[in-house]
Order: C-alpha cells, then structure tokens, then sequence
C-alpha cells in the first residue's frame, strides 16, 4: 500500500506509526534516542496506552512496522513523511518547536521529490508556513507538498480514536496535496473538513479553547454550587439534555484541566491576541481560573482538617488522566505539592504510572498498592480516574484510616455508599455537603 516515514516517536507518533501498519502501510518510525528505539523494535511502546503494545508487536512481527534513528534511510522511497512529535511544553505552557524545525531541515535533504509531508503535531497557527520555509531553504528544487491534520487521540482511547474519528481536518497548500492526504487516509471512514493550513490550524486551537472552556465553566458552576448549596452534578446532568450544550460537552465538575495540551493551545491564542493588539478576555480569563480550581479543591480539604502540617495524607493517582502511565503535568504532581509544601507527609499510588517518571518526583512515598496508601493516614485524596478505584474495598480502607476524611476531586464514587462506609465524603460542586460518617 506504500511505504511512510513518521517521526517523532512518543504517544502521537508511537500510535500514528502502529495504526498505519495496521492499515497496511509499511512504516518506519523515527527518533533520535537509540535506546527507545531498540525497545520500539522489541515490540515496547514509550507509554501505555490501551491496545498499544498488542498492535505493535502484530504489525512488527508480519514486517509492516520498524523503528529507527537514520531519518535519511526511513525517508528512502517514502511517499508521505508524518511530522508527529508530542510537542513539548514548558511549565508555563509554552510551546517548544525546536525539535520540528531542526526535522524540517533535514526533512530538505532526504525527502524524496513528490512526497507529502503531513504535520499531525500541535504546532501554533501559521507554523506548517514555516516548515516549509525552511525545507525550501534547505532545498530550492525540492518538489513537495505539505498538509495538516490535527490530532485528536485521547491519552487511553487513542487506538480508537484513530481508527474511528469523529471528523478528519485536512488544512493543505495544493489540491494535489489534498489528494495525496485523502489517499493515505482513504481506509478511515469519517467526514472531512477540506480546508487550507491556517484555518485547519486554527481549527486545532479552537477545538481544544473550547473544551478547555467548558471544563472551566463547569468548575466555576461546581464552586458556585457549593457556596449555594446545589449539586453541580445535577445541574450538569440539565444541561447536557439542552440541545443547544449537547452530552458531548465535557461538564463533570472537579479538577482544573492538566497534562498541558489544552492550556498550550489557549497560551497560543493568548500571544495571538497580543501580537495584534486584541485583548482575548475569555481566553484570559480560562486560563485564570483553570490555574485556581486545583488551590480551591485542596482548600476545601484544609476546611476540614485545619492543617496539613504533621498529617499524613494519601493520594490514589499519580498520571495526568486515567488509561495512560505518564505524569506529565498531571494535577496529582500539583496537589502533593502543595499539600507536601504545608507539612503533610504523603504517600502515593498508581496503578500504571511509569517508574521512570515517578523517579523524577520527590514530596511523596510510592506504595505498592492502595491499602498501604490507606494505613494511618489522616486524610485520602482521589485524584487520577482509574475505573479500578471505584472496586476498592472502602470499609477495608476505612478501617485503616487514622481519620475517614476522603475528598474525591473527581465526584466519581457513590457518595451514599462512602458515608455508609464510613467516610467524611468531600465531593466538589456538591453544595458544602461534607457528609459526615
């Protein structure tokens, strides 16, 4: 079905690579670091995610998938070279695009003439402009094309996803590009947005500005609601069934958004405006907001112990979300800070979070499992969504508990039953009902 080169190799990249094979395409992905890429040959994904591993070591095994670090021979005889880089983000959520423009360069010395290149990479608008600037720099005679299409794989549903797209954005420089894209991507049957680089660029913020600000509104509802004395869950519940908000929209009140994804699309709005003199008051005023729900959340458990200093509190999750291992800006790293910072000792569990990572952060003690986690702490804090938490034994962890006091920032356990066994249930947005055991 012919040969593709995608690059950058961590979850976009390791999951773009792994699914086009699946569909028949021979690939070869590419990075840089020798020892990821020895692994990705023995079949071991950078991270988890959900059906990963089992589809790599398939499509390895019939020949259709290989790593390496030589971009020159990947690119050798690849029709469509894919830009797939997780594009890192510092701690104030700033984009770094380095590493996509150094690719670039290469990209003008190896790129066999015709081919695509496709960036699938969160990139700033008028980025795939720049990219190819600075292919032609590298190469004036080069004949390429170069298209968009923005990712959209939920870290622990990306496999699905991929295959299964609500719509596909194709922003290209040519109609003969357009083709060439809606080729590659003939065997995945969704609608398609035909549009040029900037507007399917555009569409990237825009998508991710708009989730982040409904996550947003819910948290203030859910605030609101426990000065009023509502449950924000019901008022959610209202809202989806209004045609015009729908039950797509991402209402459950708890925690700000993490992982950085959502907030680096919102930064880059935030310095759009400023370039040209626009004040983005909304944009502005996510962003505010986001970074104060995670300070409000832990305010409500420092109501109701008074202080941390000399308690041990328990956290259950370590990762950004639920149904991956990284913790990249995760809200759980967040919380353990601030409650580390005001004198508790902290214990920690997770039951997928890579070791490597965890290695990298201190404040906390990791327990093998979420028992030991429970043993004499004085509070436990519910952070990631693992679906596993719901079938913990609760009256076990009770008993454990110096204090029942369990602050769910998620709102994802039965309230009633954790005052049945026996907690001081905390929920958010559930209207100051601190339901005592």
């Amino acid at each position: 079905m012919g040969h593709v080169c995608v690059i950058g190799i961590w979850h976009l990249g390791a999951v773009t690579a792994a699914c086009l094979a699946d569909l028949g395409y021979t690939v070869v992905g590419v990075d840089e670091d020798h020892d990821k890429v020895e692994a990705l040959n023995r079949g071991m994904p950078p991270l988890f995610e959900t059906g990963l591993q089992e589809m790599m070591a398939k499509n390895i095994a019939v020949g259709r998938l290989t790593f390496t670090s030589d971009l020159a021979e990947a690119l050798g005889g690849a029709s469509h070279a894919l830009i797939t880089y997780d594009t890192p983000v510092d701690d104030n959520d700033e984009v770094n695009l380095s590493e996509i423009f150094a690719v670039a360069e290469e990209l003008g010395g190896h790129l066999d003439s015709g081919a695509t290149i496709i960036v699938s990479s969160q990139v700033p608008v008028g980025t795939c402009e720049e990219i190819a600037a600075v292919v032609r720099q590298a190469n004036p005679s080069l004949d390429f094309g170069i298209a968009y299409t923005p990712e959209n794989l939920r870290l622990g549903q990306a496999i699905e996803r991929f295959q299964q797209p609500e719509m596909i954005v194709i922003g290209a420089d040519s109609e003969a590009t357009l083709r060439r894209v809606e080729h590659l991507l003939a065997p995945i049957e969704a609608p398609r947005v035909r549009v040029d680089l900037r507007t399917a660029e555009m569409t990237k913020h825009a998508i991710n500005a708009f989730l982040a600000t409904s996550i947003t509104f819910a948290n203030e509802i859910a605030n609101l609601c426990d000065e009023a004395g509502a449950d924000a869950l019901r008022v959610a519940e209202a809202l989806r069934l209004d045609t015009r908000v729908g039950p797509g929209v991402p209402l459950h009140p708890g925690l700000g958004f993490a992982g950085g994804t959502l907030a680096r699309d919102l930064k880059v709005l935030h310095h759009l405006s400023e370039r040209h003199g626009y004040e983005a008051s909304l944009i502005n005023a996510v962003l505010a907001v986001n970074q104060r729900q995670n300070r409000v959340v832990v305010g409500r458990l420092r109501r109701i112990l008074g202080s941390f200093d000399g308690l041990s509190v328990g956290v259950l999750g370590l990762t950004y979300k639920a149904g991956t291992s990284t913790l990249r800006r995760s809200a759980a790293l967040e919380i353990i800070r601030v409650i580390a910072a005001d004198g508790a000792a902290v214990k920690a569990y997770d039951p997928k979070a890579d070791p490597e990572e965890v290695r990298l952060h201190k404040g906390f003690t990791l327990c093998d499992d979420p028992y030991a986690v429970a043993q004499d702490c004085d509070a436990l804090v519910l952070v990631t969504g693992w679906p596993q938490f719901r079938e913990l034994d609760f009256p076990r962890i009770r008993s454990l508990m110096r204090n029942p006091v369990l602050l769910d920032a998620l709102n994802m356990l039965d309230a009633d039953r954790m005052v049945e066994a026996g907690f001081r249930y905390i929920g958010v947005g559930r209207g100051r009902q601190e339901r005592p055991a």
